[in-house]
C-alpha cells in the first residue's frame, strides 16, 4: 500500500499544480475537491461572483481524462432539460434516448439555485444513487461521477434555496474568499495573455480514479478515531443553538473524506487532525442554527468550532495503533 500512496500523492500533486497555475491561491480547495472525487461525494461551492467558483471547477475537470458537462440552470431548465428524454424517431419508428447532460464523468451545475425545485429534484436520484430514471428506464451514470455546484449566497432575488435534502448529498461546501494580494498580482500577469485554463491538459484516466477510490476504502480509522468522529457529530444533535444537527450520514461522509485525506497525504492510516480538518466543510451546510442565534450573527462555523473544543482529543498514537 505504501507504493500506491506514493504513486497517489504524486498524481495529486500534479493535478495541483496544473489547477493552480489556473486558479492561484486556491491549494486548500483544489485538495478538497479531490476529497470529495475520491469518496466519491459532490461539492458545493458557494461564494461572491467572481471568485473563480466556475474556473476552479472547470480546471479540475480539465486536469482529468474525463467527460465534462456544464449545465447553466435558470428558472426555465426543465428535469429533462438535465437528465435527458425518449424522442420518437420518425425515420427508424422508434423511441431513442437523448441523453441529459448530467450523464458525464464530472457535471459543472452553475448557479443551481436559479432552477425551479423541480429541476434542483431532478440531481437527488444522479447524486444519492448514481443513476438516472426516464419514463420507466433505469440509466447508470459513468465512473467516476462528480457533481460540481455552484451559487452565489447574496444574491436572492430570483433564486430556490436549496432544501436540507438536497445539501445534505453534498459531501463538502467550501467557500473560496478573495484571493492574497500575490495571489491577485499573479493572477494578472497568468491571465494577462492567453487564458491558461486552454492549456490545461488531462492528467489521470477514469481508471486510475476508481482505483484510487478503492484505494482510500483501506486506509485504517482506529476505534479512538471513529469514537472521536462519532462524538463530534453527535454533539451537534444536542447543541441548545441548533434546530437541527448532523444526520447518520454526515457521520458516513466524514468517515470516508477523512480516509481519502489520509491518502492524499500519504498515510495509510486517520488522524485526529485529518477529522478536525474536514468537520467545517462536511457538517456546516448540514445543521440549522435557531432564529435568535442566526440573527446574532453566529454562523454554522462557530457552533462546530465551539464543538470541537469541546471534544477530547485521541492521542496521535492511538490512531495509528493496531493498523495491519
Amino acid at each position: 500500500m505504501e507504493e500506491e500512496l506514493g504513486r497517489l500523492r504524486t498524481e495529486v500533486e500534479a493535478i495541483q499544480v496544473v489547477v493552480g497555475r489556473v486558479v492561484l491561491g486556491q491549494r486548500k480547495a483544489v485538495e478538497l475537491l479531490l476529497v470529495a472525487l475520491l469518496a466519491e461525494g459532490h461539492v458545493l461551492i458557494e461564494d461572491l461572483p467572481g471568485t473563480g467558483k466556475t474556473t476552479l471547477a472547470k480546471a479540475l475537470a480539465r486536469s482529468l481524462h474525463c467527460s465534462f458537462s456544464r449545465i447553466q440552470f435558470t428558472p426555465d431548465l426543465m428535469p429533462s432539460d438535465v437528465t435527458g428524454f425518449n424522442f420518437f424517431d420518425q425515420k427508424e419508428r422508434e423511441f431513442r434516448f437523448r441523453p441529459g447532460p448530467v450523464l458525464a464523468q464530472v457535471v459543472l451545475a452553475d448557479e443551481i439555485n436559479r432552477a425551479i425545485p423541480r429541476t434542483q429534484a431532478s440531481l437527488l436520484e444522479c447524486m444519492g444513487e448514481g443513476q438516472v430514471t426516464v419514463d420507466g428506464q433505469r440509466i447508470l451514470l459513468p465512473r467516476p461521477f462528480l457533481v460540481l455546484a455552484t451559487q452565489n449566497p447574496i444574491d436572492l432575488e430570483g433564486t430556490f434555496p436549496l432544501p436540507e435534502a438536497q445539501l445534505d448529498r453534498f459531501l463538502l461546501r467550501l467557500r473560496l474568499g478573495y484571493p492574497e494580494m500575490k495571489d491577485e498580482q499573479g493572477m494578472l500577469e497568468a491571465h494577462g495573455g492567453n487564458n491558461p485554463l486552454d492549456a490545461t491538459r488531462p492528467l489521470v484516466e477514469p481508471d486510475d480514479i476508481i482505483s484510487w477510490q478503492n484505494l482510500c476504502r483501506q486506509i485504517y480509522v482506529a476505534p479512538a478515531v471513529r469514537d472521536y468522529l462519532l462524538e463530534l457529530v453527535r454533539r451537534t444533535r444536542t447543541h441548545p443553538q441548533l434546530v437541527m444537527g448532523a444526520s447518520p450520514r454526515a457521520s458516513l461522509v466524514l468517515f470516508r473524506a477523512a480516509r481519502v485525506l489520509a491518502a492524499l497525504r500519504g498515510r495509510d492510516f486517520v488522524l485526529p487532525d485529518d477529522v478536525q480538518e474536514l468537520t467545517l466543510p462536511c457538517l456546516a451546510h448540514r445543521i440549522i442554527l435557531q432564529a435568535p442565534v442566526r440573527l446574532r450573527g453566529v454562523s454554522a462555523e462557530d457552533i462546530l468550532r465551539e464543538v470541537l473544543d469541546a471534544v477530547d482529543v485521541p492521542l496521535a498514537e492511538e490512531a495509528s495503533h493496531g493498523k495491519n
